[in-house]
């Protein structure tokens, strides 16, 4: 059974490294709110359109006192191939043996998969995240049945959303986003 964090719940702390090599420490970021966002793996098409969506949005989230921390399920060489390329303002950290997603609670879920590839809106996405030059793509022993989760941590560690995906294009809205990193 998974244990998924409720808002009102402590986020648990970790240290890691982003793939420049910099430290990431949960309790280095208190004071500030966080988004702290799982994703599948670094070459997840629907994934880097995401991504390239909080790049736009970085910088006004900074100013309002949130920061980002992006995590993948995959190794640093891929990393560096695929969404490292988007050069993003915020750490992105490699989890290849899923430890932050097995602290954080974010599921694999076959059935959740099968769910987002039946969904006829998922070609949308596919077809937006393309158009966005997100294409398709394999990624060699990637976890497929990864599912995304977003959670929205306040200044005292504190977690305030916790998003965890119903479906792989289900995403926290980036309204409930904003209107966090405002204070509202």
């Amino acid at each position: 059974m998974v244990h998924l964090l409720q808002p009102g719940q402590i986020a648990p702390t970790f240290n890691t490294f982003d793939i420049h090599g910099n430290r990431v420490a949960l309790e280095s970021y208190r004071g500030r709110k966080v988004l702290l966002a799982f994703f599948r793996n670094a070459a997840c098409a629907l994934c880097n359109l995401r991504v390239h969506q909080f790049i736009g949005r970085s910088l006004q989230w900074k100013d309002q006192g949130m920061d980002i921390i992006a995590v993948f399920e995959s190794p640093l060489a891929n990393m560096n191939t695929y969404v490292g390329t988007q050069d993003a303002p915020f750490p992105l950290v490699a989890d290849p043996t899923a430890v932050l997603y097995d602290l954080y609670g974010i599921e694999t879920s076959e059935e959740k998969m099968e769910a987002t590839l039946a969904d006829p809106r998922t070609k949308a996405f596919i077809a937006g995240a393309a158009a966005a030059g997100y294409e398709l793509t394999h990624e060699k022993d990637a976890n497929f049945h990864r599912i995304p989760a977003d959670l929205l941590i306040n200044e005292d560690g504190i977690v305030q959303v916790a998003h965890y995906s119903q479906l792989v294009t289900d995403h926290l809205e980036i309204a409930v986003i904003d209107r966090f990193a405002a204070g509202q």
